[in-house]
This record gives C-alpha cells, sequence and structure tokens, in this order.
C-alpha cells in the first residue's frame, strides 16, 4: 500500500464530504450541474457521501487558496453545518493550496486528480492494474510530500564513516519513491512487452479487432454485455470498469471478431493515468475500428466527446471511428427528434439503446460494412496441396472466381480488405 493511499483511506469509505467546484469559465460549455452531478458519482463510486455541492465563479485563481477568502469561508461554514470531514475540490489545486484549504476549512482536502486516483486504487483488478495505479499514485505522491507527511522536517543523523546530518526525511521519502517507481515501469515495461506478443499473435490470426471506447458511464460494458454475452460489471456508476476486457463476437458477413472494452475517460483525466494506462490503451490503438460509444442524453455530451477524442489523439490512436449514441431510451420525444435529425446528417453514427437493445443490429450491420467495404479484388495462387489457405480465402473473403493453373497450383481472385490481406500474408502458407 502506497503513502498516498494510507494517506485518504481513511476517508474513503463512510466519509462526509463537500464539494466545491471553482468554476474558472474556461467557454468548454460545460453544464455546472452536470458537472457538480460528475463530481458526486466520482466520489459516491468510492463509498463517500456527498453533503454538499458548491459552484463558484473564480475570476482570478488565487495562488494561495485558488478561491477567494470569502468563497473558503463560505466553505468552511458548510463543512461545519454539515459536519464533514472531506472537502473535495472539483479541479486541480496545488500542494500549497491544499495544505491552505485544510487549515482555512479544518478538514482533510483532496482535489480531481487525487479522488480519481483513488477510485483507480480501489476497482484495479489484475496485477497489471494494480501496477499501473500504484505507479500514477506514486506520481502525484512525490510533488505533495511537502503538504501531507507531518514528520518530514525531522533530520536523519549520519551513521559510519559518514557523520554530519544525513539527508532530510523528505528527501528520503522522495528517493524511496523514485526507486520503487523505475521498479514499476520495468515491472509494466515486461508486462507490455508480452501484451505485445499476445497482440502480434491476434494480428497473425484472421480476426479483425474492434475497441470500445468512451467516456466513463456511457454504457460500454453494457453495449459489451449485449453484443458478447458477456458478464462484465456494468453498473450506473462511474469507472465500473477499469481492466480492459477481449471477447469474440460474429457479425454479418464476417464468421468472427474481437470486441475490447476499454477503460473509460473522464475530463480532466490525469496526466499520471494516461501515462501508466498507456500499455492497456494499446490495444486501442492497434484495433482495426474503433466504437466511441456516447452517451447522446448527457447535457455534456459534445463536450465528453471532445475529451475522449483528446485522449485518442494523445496515444496515437488513428483506427477508423464509428460512433454509438447511446441511452436513446432516456430522451424524450422532442429530445429524440432532434437527436435523429443530427445521426441523419452523419453516415459514421449509430443511435441505439444498450440497455434494452434498439439499434443494435443496425451498429453490427455498419461495423460489419466498415472492415469489409475496404475490400479490393486480389489476385493469389496457391499449390493443390495448400487446402487450409484456399479454406481460409472462402472463409474471410469473397472469391469471385478461380482456375487451375499447369495442374499443380490454383488462382483466386478474391476480393479481401488491407488488414485481412496482410493477415493473410503473415500465415505460413501465404504465398
Amino acid at each position: 500500500m502506497t503513502g498516498f493511499q494510507r494517506d485518504y483511506d481513511e476517508f474513503a469509505r463512510g466519509a462526509r464530504a463537500v464539494i466545491a467546484y471553482p468554476d474558472l469559465r474556461n467557454a468548454d460549455g460545460r453544464d455546472t450541474s452536470a458537472r457538480l452531478d460528475e463530481a458526486a458519482g466520482l466520489a459516491e463510486a468510492i463509498g463517500i457521501e456527498v453533503v454538499e455541492r458548491l459552484a463558484f465563479r473564480v475570476r482570478a485563481p488565487k495562488p494561495a487558496t485558488l478561491f477567494g477568502s470569502g468563497q473558503v469561508e463560505e466553505i468552511a461554514t458548510a463543512v461545519r453545518a454539515q459536519e464533514a470531514d472531506l472537502v473535495i475540490v472539483d479541479g486541480a489545486i496545488t500542494p500549497v493550496q491544499q495544505r491552505n484549504l485544510e487549515e482555512g476549512t479544518k478538514a482533510k482536502v483532496i482535489d480531481r486528480t487525487g479522488l480519481i486516483l483513488e477510485i483507480f486504487g480501489e476497482r484495479a483488478a489484475t496485477a497489471e492494474g494494480r501496477l499501473q495505479v500504484e505507479l500514477a499514485h506514486l506520481d502525484y505522491q512525490a510533488g505533495r510530500l511537502v503538504r501531507s507527511w507531518t514528520h518530514l522536517e525531522r533530520q536523519r543523523g549520519g551513521f559510519g564513516f559518514l557523520g554530519g546530518p544525513g539527508e532530510t526525511q523528505i528527501e528520503a521519502d522522495r528517493r524511496l519513491i523514485r526507486d520503487r517507481m523505475a521498479k514499476l515501469r520495468r515491472e509494466l515495461e515486461t508486462v507490455s512487452r508480452t501484451r505485445t506478443l499476445h497482440r502480434d499473435r491476434r494480428k497473425r490470426a484472421p480476426w479483425p479487432v474492434i475497441a470500445l471506447v468512451g467516456y466513463t458511464n456511457a454504457g460500454k460494458s453494457t453495449l459489451f454485455n449485449r453484443l458478447t454475452g458477456a458478464d462484465v460489471m456494468a453498473e450506473n456508476l462511474l469507472f465500473a470498469t477499469l481492466d480492459p476486457t477481449m471477447r469474440q463476437i460474429a457479425l454479418p458477413g464476417l464468421d468472427k471478431a474481437i470486441l475490447s472494452d476499454t477503460v473509460g475517460f473522464v475530463s480532466d483525466l490525469p496526466t499520471q493515468l494516461v501515462a501508466a494506462f498507456r500499455a492497456t490503451l494499446e490495444e486501442v490503438i492497434s484495433a482495426d475500428l474503433i466504437i466511441h460509444v456516447r452517451d447522446i442524453a448527457h447535457p455534456d455530451s459534445d463536450s465528453q466527446r471532445a475529451d475522449v477524442e483528446r485522449v485518442l489523439a494523445e496515444i496515437g490512436a488513428e483506427a477508423p471511428k464509428i460512433e454509438a449514441w447511446n441511452k436513446l431510451d432516456s430522451l424524450d420525444p422532442e429530445q429524440r427528434s432532434l437527436v435523429e435529425a443530427d445521426a441523419a446528417r452523419r453516415d459514421d453514427v449509430v443511435l441505439i439503446s444498450a440497455l434494452g437493445g434498439e439499434g443494435v443490429d443496425r451498429l453490427t450491420r455498419l461495423v460489419s460494412d466498415r472492415l469489409t467495404t475496404a475490400n479490393r479484388l486480389r489476385h493469389i495462387e496457391l499449390p493443390l496441396t495448400e487446402g487450409a489457405a484456399a479454406a481460409w480465402l472462402h472463409e474471410h473473403g469473397e472469391v469471385v472466381g478461380q482456375e487451375t493453373i499447369d495442374g499443380d497450383r490454383i488462382a483466386y481472385d478474391v476480393r479481401l480488405s488491407d488488414a485481412e490481406y496482410s493477415r493473410f500474408q503473415a500465415r505460413s502458407f501465404a504465398c
């Protein structure tokens, strides 16, 4: 367990929290009430009881406290009135601001990054996920030792032949954190190499890979379960799924495909997490097609889309994309009419209800079309003895003609996509 976790575990379950949202008016178009709802959802995801939500217009962020003095006093008043023991600042704060806010409110203070890291620390189920989360925790913690540890002014005395005052406790702690982070990175590199080997093996297989991405709680895991018949955790809960899951599915015109469910994104996703989870997100980078699942009923759906696209660009995901506008069943008739009109103007959008199943068949047909429309006519010659190769071509392509050559070879005219043709060439029977 990391020092960060020790620092915050006592507040994780059953804590009473006041949320303070600094509305900096960055013109991102976000709905304030929706932002507060999201922050409350993040807190509730680890058992924190939100007893008060406050939004403040912050015109000029104060270096010492972020909020103005009157706003800090209002937060402190809410803490006292609600008998809260935790303040969650729904934004990024510096260690100095965190310390000063704790002194001003007489309560523990964490920011949005700390809260998200705590959720990830609790939810990571696999060994890789735990390594990634611990690395992100340590990276975040390293810059906050000056605030959160109470013993850091002590000096360690020297010993042996060195003598002298020795290193300060904070220097020792930082050195230990650096050493631990280096060890974690080495372990993650090993995991990444193993994942790369698995990915290369899948590339040699004849099946395309489809990655589900989207904002957290957009319905990715619900759609994944409907398409695959799996039982991945799917609840109305932020970050219900952290570790990637892959399953085989059948699609119209395709014998088989691999569907991958990935971690959900969120606005202001900590950079530490993006870096730590890069190995997991490489599954998205290598996918043949990306399905971006959007909660079209959410008031900040467009902003959420921008957040997801920003992370995809950051990790270098360039595969073709389809947008699945989910939660159609949550729209009233007027909203639905407007959404349907928007979707009708695009050829890369499908309206669905992953929960009820509406539109899912249209989605699978569009996915199949996208994976096969790039099919080009290829001329392939094979020895008569290569029955497995011939069967592969018939199974995964559209054979439009064939003829025997010189009695011991067969020439095939077959339609194959670039990806499937590459897979065919990678197989041992390719000619």
